[in-house]
């Protein structure tokens, strides 16, 4: 097969991949079948595509392609059903009929394919860890590594709960259909929570040769938009936009021409998007009329915004930031939270204060977490022990899953191990500094 062509075809599918499930639940109400209907139509553009071209439009192509088999399944079991060649004919009117009343049936007011079958994959019968988990493997497309990482747990735990998940929706009747009123409502704190989880991976990938997946952080964006205009009034919803585009404000000044990560105190700050922190600002803004910041979303928000209004960096008001990690740790009892908060504190009152704090956190439940070691490391280096943050930089290298981190990290080590007297540093990455990426992968 021509390398061309078979790189056009990974792409598309990996572009194409959610919305084409999404579409195909939409028809089957099953997401196991319709993961298997997208795979199925993959596999035809690897045999059609080398010899036909790649089409003007490969994802409708992989669409049309996938209902075509969906409705010969229908047609199959229909005709196993009844036993009766003679009434094939009947049996491609009742299937055609089937789609149609399929795709009647889930029309909802969302306008979003992909936001439907979030709300979808966020039903009750689900656990919350389940809806998060399914969610991000179906929508956002991560791999069952990379949402093990996110939360923490190993890899066959995460595997087994998205299995769970799908049997469960299977088994349930309603499942598939697109909640409505206060049904949905009670649904949007769980749609909130995925959407930002994959921006999330997409602001800190954790795997892989790029430190930040562009398409996932612009997809979670756009989802969060379509929320906003979905329940205007939510302060959460308008928090976790604010929150999504303070964050992205700072993307093209967050990566060297090397690919390692930029901390944010290096940063550039004329690199920022000036107009994604005005629209960061006034979401808070209008977040914050609505109720305060009685709300994770808006509480983050106001950390990254205190980021966003220091022209330099020295202007970083760290006091309010480690202020806020308290409430944002009261009301959600994350250590990753209370890691942020660590730094925080050793910006604003030192690095012993700092250290103290990462100490109180050394209860084994971080002891895997990279960026925690890597707090540690320029905790040490600015209170003058590089030999220990060398060994702190070289721990976290170890963890880390990201090739652009843990290059980061392993020079910071080997600087570390270099130099016989403390040069004043800086914060490692946004994850141990703020509530950018790491912030809420952890409850």
């Amino acid at each position: 097969m021509n390398a061309s062509v078979h790189q056009s075809i990974e792409t598309v599918f990996r572009i194409e991949r959610a919305r084409l499930v999404a579409g195909l639940t939409r028809m089957v109400r099953d997401i196991g079948q319709a993961e298997d209907l997208a795979q199925e139509a993959l596999i035809s553009a690897l045999t059609d595509w080398p010899k036909n071209g790649v089409p003007d439009k490969p994802g409708a192509w992989l669409m049309a392609t996938a209902k075509r088999r969906a409705i010969d399944q229908f047609r199959r079991r229909r005709m196993i059903a009844l036993k009766h060649l003679e009434i094939g004919a009947l049996a491609n009117e009742a299937d055609e009929a089937v789609v149609e009343r399929a795709d009647a049936r889930l029309d909802d007011a969302v306008g979003d394919e992909l936001l439907s079958l979030m709300f979808v994959s966020c039903h009750p019968v689900l656990s919350r860890e389940a809806r998060a988990a399914l969610t991000l493997r179906v929508v956002g497309g991560l791999t069952v590594e990379e949402i093990a990482r996110a939360f923490l747990q190993s890899g066959p735990t995460i595997a087994q709960r998205i299995v769970r998940a799908k049997r469960a929706l299977a088994d349930s009747g309603s499942a598939y259909d697109m909640p409505r009123g206060p049904e949905r409502a009670a649904r949007l704190a769980s749609v909130l929570e995925v959407a930002y989880l994959i921006f999330n991976e997409g602001y800190a990938a954790t795997s892989g040769e790029d430190v930040i997946r562009r398409p996932l952080a612009d997809e979670a964006m756009r989802l969060g938009r379509i929320l906003v205009r979905l329940v205007p009034d939510d302060p959460e919803a308008l928090g976790l936009l604010a929150l999504m585009e303070l964050n992205a404000s700072r993307f093209n000044a967050r990566v060297a021409p090397d690919g390692l990560p930029i901390p944010i105190t290096q940063q550039s700050r004329g690199k920022w998007d000036r107009v994604l922190i005005t629209r960061g600002l006034t979401g808070l803004a209008d977040a914050m009329r609505l109720g305060g910041l009685d709300g994770p979303y808006r509480l983050q928000a106001a950390i990254v915004a205190c980021h966003a209004r220091a022209r330099r960096a020295e202007d970083t008001d760290w006091a309010e930031i480690a202020g806020l990690y308290r409430r944002l740790f009261d009301m959600t009892q994350s250590p990753v939270v209370a890691l942020n908060g660590a730094v925080a504190t050793g910006m604003a009152e030192g690095p012993a204060a700092g250290l103290a704090a990462l100490a109180r956190l050394a209860d084994g439940r971080l002891d895997g977490f990279a960026p925690y070691h890597a707090a540690r490391g320029e905790m040490l280096d600015r209170s003058g022990a590089p030999t220990d943050a060398a060994h702190a930089f070289a721990r976290a290298a170890e963890l880390s899953t990201n090739a652009g981190e843990r290059a980061f990290l392993e020079k910071r080590s080997r600087e570390m191990a270099g130099v016989s007297q403390s040069v004043p540093s800086t914060v490692y990455g946004e994850g141990s500094g703020e509530a950018g990426g790491e912030g809420s992968r952890l409850r």
